[in-house]
């Protein structure tokens, strides 16, 4: 007796056996290796729910030397090469953080990436690619650079492999220095700051120099990130550094015009960082020599007490980054490069709003209590100081009930921090003849359920359809699945050609 598709369902299984026994058996079945310029790597085959691709990761290669001791406050440093194979099935350390941040993101988005652990030691990067690829595959590559206020994150909690097996390309995610060790500056030759910056520039280096071992094509290079990590995409179009290293950008809800991420007055920020880490500020020389002979452990300390300080902006230092950013953008003086730039419908709806402990959201607002948080927030607003108050009169309006204030202040502070920045921003490239897109993100994700119903698509929140968490979790909807496959198709399209 036969039954219809036996065949079929005979080989599926014997497919899926051997897939299971690769992936149990791992140390009898040779894992996938690659030569690169620095010495070979061993990485993992990872089978991608709901696909029977299979998926090569390589975990923690390093693009640089470990920026201790002496490099501390210096640019990066080329990687060692290394003789044997290099092990890169493990996910390397995140970058000095705050670990009660760090923590509080953990519990909040849990993930089952890894536990983290932190080291000064973290400039590695992360590449997932199709396991059929090989040198000659020529396939676009992705490089995400996480956000986290320049403070926080680490390439590790964004899991690359279904975004590589679904639209066939490479990802590559990648680390950079935060804090105080990453964009530390006294304004001067002592420490000119934007550590964490040129850590990118280095990370994208390396990539033109070895991306094609696993498939990638050098010639062919997105860089894309989200909240800080899209500011360091607008700010790698905008510095002569980065020309040439990669072919079309991404920024989602964070661009080089978000009025805190630049400082013109670099030494104040400085003379305050000495003081909580106990330097002598009496001159830059001696500040980062103190701050050199720091332990590790003690520059963790000082990233909690950097709450004071809190974002430790980049700077203009005169070789990463020549001008201020709105300038060159005016001068049409950055890399003519497709550019996607775009935005959430509520960027501060509940985690910004959140984390910086703004009181009465649940219930609701009282006009008093609306305008001294926007004098505490003040700094953040991508506006002109003049018009603050006359902003906030339009957009208050003169109702009195709670939540309706409650409601239009979150408008306002998502305008003023992120809209306005990234229209501003999108019609710069515009007017220099450069390919730009724009899109407003408006999907509330089934993940959400933990946050007030008045929260619609909050800072964040796209990023998990950007890299698949719908094809690889029970949890997502049949609509988490198609706005996965519209996040797809919309990125691809753009990165691919």
């Amino acid at each position: 007796m036969s039954f219809p598709g036996r065949s079929s369902l005979l080989s599926s299984l014997i497919c899926a056996a051997w897939v299971i026994a690769i992936l149990a058996e791992g140390q009898q079945i040779k894992q996938p290796e690659v030569a690169t310029k620095y010495g070979r790597l061993k990485g993992k085959w990872v089978a991608v729910k709901g696909t029977d691709r299979l998926t090569n990761v390589f975990l923690g290669i390093p693009f640089a030397k470990p920026p201790v001791g002496a490099l501390r406050f210096s640019p990066p440093q080329p990687a060692e090469p290394w003789i044997s194979v290099r092990d890169a099935t493990s996910f390397p350390p995140v970058c000095l953080q705050d670990q009660t941040m760090l923590k509080k993101f953990e519990e909040l988005f849990p993930t089952k990436q890894v536990n983290f652990s932190i080291s000064e030691d973290c400039l590695y990067l992360n590449i997932y690619t199709p396991a059929h690829s090989n040198e000659k595959a020529k396939l676009p590559v992705m490089v995400w650079i996480h956000g986290g206020g320049l403070l926080m994150g680490g390439a590790s909690m964004f899991d690359g492999s279904a975004l590589s097996a679904y639209e066939n390309l490479v990802v590559v995610t990648i680390q950079y220095r935060l804090g105080i060790t990453g964009f530390f500056s006294t304004g001067d030759e002592h420490a000119r700051g934007n550590w964490g910056f040129l850590d990118q520039v280095a990370a994208l280096q390396w990539i033109q120099e070895n991306i094609k071992h696993f498939g990638g094509d050098p010639g062919s290079v997105t860089i894309f990130g989200e909240s800080a990590g899209g500011v360091s995409v607008s700010v790698l179009v905008l510095s002569p550094l980065a020309k040439g290293l990669f072919h079309k950008a991404i920024s989602e809800s964070g661009v080089a015009l978000l009025s805190a991420m630049f400082s013109s007055h670099p030494e104040v920020i400085a003379k305050v960082v000495a003081n909580i880490t106990g330097c002598d500020s009496s001159s830059s020389a001696a500040m980062v020599h103190c701050l050199r002979k720091k332990p590790e452990e003690e520059m963790i300390f000082n990233f909690q007490q950097q709450q004071q300080v809190g974002v430790i902006p980049a700077v203009i230092d005169g070789v990463f980054i020549q001008k201020n950013p709105e300038e060159l953008m005016a001068g049409k003086d950055f890399s003519a490069v497709p550019y996607i730039i775009g935005i959430n419908n509520h960027e501060y709806g509940w985690l910004l709003p959140f984390l910086s402990d703004i009181p009465g959201l649940k219930e609701g607002m009282h006009k008093e209590t609306i305008l001294s948080t926007l004098q505490l927030l003040r700094p953040l607003l991508s506006v002109p100081a003049e018009f603050v108050s006359l902003i906030t009169d339009e957009y208050l309006g003169d109702t009195d009930d709670p939540v309706a204030l409650r409601d239009r202040f979150l408008d306002l502070m998502g305008d003023a921090i992120f809209f306005v920045p990234a229209i501003k921003t999108s019609n710069y490239h515009r007017a220099s003849g450069s390919p730009v897109y724009f899109y407003e993100f408006q999907h509330r994700p089934s993940s959400a359920s933990f946050k007030p119903d008045y929260v619609k698509a909050d800072h964040g929140d796209e990023i998990s359809f950007v890299f698949g968490g719908a094809f690889v979790t029970d949890e997502m909807s049949l609509t988490g699945k198609e706005f996965c496959n519209i996040m797809y198709v919309y990125c691809s399209s753009r990165t691919a050609g």
